[in-house]
């Protein structure tokens, strides 16, 4: 692990003081670093999307790799069985991935039309899927959707469309309740939020933070319900939607996930490498009962 020789400080910290964090570089040499999800056997897994490639950083051990995925992976998330999922753009499906290795397509097709690219997936824990499918640069050229959607997939395995957008959605976050559905919009700066029932089926799209600075991309939220955005910087929202701190990382942070055994830790995948910010608040659990 190499240490970052310089201390960060937020531009605003929760109401406060300025606080400090030392910056850790916990991998590097990556070419596009995405995907970042903590493990329930306490390690940090993420993608290279650039070269197919899944690894693992655990504490104290470093990085290694653990996977090789010619469909692409982009976004992953666990369930609270620990079953992984994964956006594979490049086969324009969102798979499940077992503890004994058995994999399974959950989302490849909508009303007999291929997806555009998956991008990125939560899990709730009673097992609702949620998924986003926009078109990136060359994406275009294939796509058979004449939109970019933010998708559901129910716990029975039916697939629907809970989003269809001209602009890109891109990343994905759950509050702590599970009762909103909170989702980026590259193209519009901005973060809309879903009201989830208790089945999973979502309603009153509406956006809750604009005029963003940089492109919004991953999302995380932590136990009291802050937002955590990957755009120019990591920007944190309170729940109204009002920005209360600024995590600056050097390099364009492209997505969020918080980890450690004590989930207070935020790690940062930022395009060639990934950052670890000692915070001491919780991430929100989507697995925890």
């Amino acid at each position: 692990m190499t240490r970052v020789a310089a201390l960060l400080f937020a531009a605003i910290a929760w109401g406060q003081a300025p606080q400090q964090y030392t910056i850790e570089v916990v991998a590097k040499g990556m070419r596009f670093a995405d995907g970042p999800v903590w493990s329930l056997e306490d390690f940090l897994l993420f993608s290279d999307t650039v070269t197919d490639k899944q690894h693992k950083f655990t504490p104290g051990k470093g990085v290694s790799e653990i996977g090789n995925r010619p469909g692409g992976t982009a976004g992953n998330a666990y369930d609270e069985k620990g079953n992984l999922y994964t956006c594979e753009f490049r086969e324009r499906r969102v798979t499940r991935t077992a503890k004994n290795g058995k994999v399974d397509v959950i989302a490849a097709r909508f009303e007999g039309k291929r997806l555009n690219a998956p991008n990125d997936v939560v899990v709730r824990r009673d097992g609702n899927v949620y998924f986003t499918d926009p078109a990136f640069g060359n994406q275009e050229d294939t796509r058979e959707l004449d939109f970019n959607g933010v998708f559901h997939v129910t716990t029975r395995g039916q697939i629907e469309a809970i989003a269809k957008w001209k602009t890109r959605p891109n990343g994905l976050a759950l509050s702590p309740n599970g009762r909103t559905l909170y989702v980026s919009d590259s193209d519009g700066q901005s973060i809309h939020a879903f009201d989830l029932d208790r089945a999973g089926a979502a309603s009153n799209d509406r956006v809750v933070i604009s005029k963003i600075r940089g492109v919004p991309a991953g999302l995380r939220t932590d136990e009291t319900g802050n937002i955590y955005v990957a755009a120019k910087d990591v920007l944190v929202y309170s729940p109204q939607g009002e920005l209360v701190r600024t995590i600056q990382t050097g390099e364009t942070p492209s997505n969020l996930a918080f980890g450690d055994p004590d989930f207070s830790t935020l790690y940062v995948t930022a395009r060639t490498s990934v950052y670890r910010i000692r915070l001491g608040v919780k991430g929100a659990v989507p697995y925890s009962p």
